[in-house]
């Protein structure tokens, strides 16, 4: 079970019952988020969510399945674990094929925090910080969808987890060969298994973090960097040197490869080691469309300025956890402060422990990762309350709620480590119990005020199925009504702008040829009359130039125009109409 462990810093052991209760309580959450999100039809709001199901769709549904139609931008984890849900078409086209492996990682989240916090912490600090990352209201949503961040979390998070553990096992094991004499000796040989076994999950759970967000990549390299330099100091100072175990190299051999075969990959099949930095669909090139534009202004805020987008980064991390827009600053500016002293009185206080609460700062990480991505990463973060007053990579401070929910979990350790230190009467346990209560209310009144004030994630959402809808709505049906004259008619189409076109309109992606499928792609851009009864063109794209170029061979069934979006047209060919005269 998630919660089960031999033995723990503190020696606070987590009962078989206490981690059914949490882990009931984390499925509970999930389980009503999602039943909330398919009736809301929320599960297919964001486009990069239908976009993640579409690429492990086209992996076996196309003209030329094949490995590498896992794409070459977004790291191939997450839809690897997509392949066998989108395999049913109706889970595919809902979004539920996204939701098993969201919702399964996300509840592995919320134990591992508990876990992580109860490894210090009393029930009521852990639970509280447990509260306070389990009912997040957007983590409960993105959830409920396709995309890579509840997976991503549940790999942070445990990678944290097991590192803390694996230092711990350290210890016992120097404490088992005799090397602090004023401390109970454990059996050596178990410390040392449990020490090679944690180091092997640590290496695992890395290697699926560097495959799962670019984030890990980062992750992956201080971690692993930090188990070899604590080695050598060991082996350094005479203690059991650990450098020269195989599992060690070998570990480190994969972690080091991993970055390696994705280079390999994109050069392989896309032409460029770098086709995932540099490429048409690269976060640079995303970022030329969703530069703000404005005169005088920086392409977005905190370009080229790590001050500007450190505020920027750790003011959407207040508000995707705490801070509800009519709440201003003051309530995230707290929840942040009381974090960094929670983490800050662990380190200062808990010297015994401190090496173990080291790896506890990994949670931090993405603060400087973010800040740095976006001055100069190409990665723009948008909300309503600054500048450009709109919605965009608002879940990216997701990333720091682990941090936050774990800070909190020591604050309020500290508070009741103060009030235990006042020497009340016996009588005065009311207010202990009292204290604990209000910030369980407190906790409660925050999810209460996220979710009335809406949640910035969904919300964003929203504003992007919104942007979809008109086209959404008016091109299925078109396409629907002309493949009454041919059900079994190819149709030629981008599929990486609105992929969600192909699912709404019933037909398979192998029916259609697009840009996945290479040669197939090009020859019938050079011939589309030839190769597809009917196209779906956009505005400026390969194919709406390829009509233009044999206009003669096609006639325009019907033109689409939606606010902000690129105007859609669907033709047919002429020679395939003139089959079915009574169409018109």
């Amino acid at each position: 079970m998630f919660f089960a462990r031999s033995r723990t810093l503190t020696e606070k052991r987590i009962s078989d019952a206490e981690g059914w209760v949490v882990l009931a309580f984390c499925m509970a959450a999930s389980g009503v988020a999602i039943l909330w999100s398919w009736r809301h039809g929320a599960m297919i709001n964001y486009g990069d969510a239908i976009a993640h199901l579409h690429i492990a769709r086209r992996v076996f549904d196309s003209r030329t399945p094949r490995f590498s139609e896992l794409g070459s931008v977004w790291l191939p984890l997450p839809h690897i674990l997509l392949l066998p849900f989108v395999q049913n078409y109706f889970w595919w086209a809902m979004g539920l094929a996204g939701v098993v492996p969201s919702a399964l990682a996300c509840v592995a989240s919320c134990a591992g925090i508990y876990r992580l916090a109860r490894t210090w912490l009393d029930r009521a600090p852990a639970a509280l910080a447990l509260l306070f990352f389990a009912l997040n209201p957007n983590l409960l949503y993105l959830q409920t969808t396709a995309m890579t961040e509840p997976l991503f979390l549940c790999e942070f998070i445990w990678i944290v987890v097991w590192l803390v553990e694996w230092r711990a096992a350290l210890d016992e094991e120097t404490v088992a060969d005799g090397s602090n004499p004023h401390s109970v000796p454990s059996s050596p040989r178990s410390s040392i298994a449990r020490a090679t076994r944690l180091q092997i999950c640590i290496a695992i759970v890395l290697v699926a973090a560097i495959f799962t967000r670019y984030d890990g990549w980062i992750i992956a390299l201080t971690a692993w960097s930090g188990i070899a330099i604590t080695l050598f100091r060991r082996a350094a100072a005479g203690e059991r040197s650990r450098l020269a175990s195989p599992a060690f190299w070998l570990a480190t051999t994969a972690i080091a490869a991993a970055p390696l075969l994705w280079f390999v990959y994109n050069s392989v099949c896309f032409g460029d080691w770098l086709f995932f930095a540099r490429g048409p669909y690269s976060a640079h090139a995303i970022e030329l469309h969703t530069a703000a534009n404005a005169p005088g202004w920086p392409p977005h805020p905190g370009w080229h300025s790590p001050w500007v987008a450190l505020l920027f980064y750790l003011k959407v991390a207040e508000l995707d956890s705490v801070a509800a827009p009519g709440w201003g600053n003051l309530w995230g500016n707290l929840v942040l402060g009381l974090a960094m002293l929670g983490i800050a009185r662990a380190w200062l206080v808990e010297k015994a422990r401190r090496r173990a609460i080291a790896w506890t700062l990994l949670l931090w990480l993405p603060v400087p990762f973010y800040a740095w991505s976006v001055a100069y990463g190409s990665v723009p973060i948008f909300f309503p309350a600054w500048w450009p007053y709109t919605w965009y990579n608002t879940r990216y401070g997701l990333e720091f709620l682990p941090a936050l929910a774990l800070g909190l979990g020591f604050a309020v350790h500290l508070l009741a480590g103060s009030l235990r230190t006042l020497n009340l009467p016996a009588s005065a346990s009311v207010l202990y119990k009292f204290a604990f209560a209000f910030l369980f209310a407190l906790a409660g009144l925050n999810v209460y005020a996220l979710l009335g004030y809406g949640p910035i994630v969904y919300v964003e959402s929203t504003k992007n199925a919104l942007a979809r809808q008109p086209y959404d709505n008016a091109i299925p049906p078109a396409l629907q009504s002309l493949l009454t004259l041919d059900p079994h008619a190819t149709v030629l189409m981008n599929t990486s702008i609105y992929p969600e076109i192909v699912a709404f309109t019933g037909i398979p992606l192998r029916q259609t040829i697009n840009e996945g499928d290479l040669g197939i792609y090009r020859s019938a851009l050079d011939d589309p009359a030839a190769h597809a009864a009917i196209v779906l063109a956009f505005a400026g794209d390969e194919i709406d130039t390829a009509v233009k170029a044999h206009r003669a061979e096609f006639t325009l069934i019907g033109s689409f125009s939606a606010e902000n979006q690129p105007s859609a047209a669907i033709y047919a060919s002429t020679k395939w109409l003139h089959r079915a005269p009574d169409f018109f």
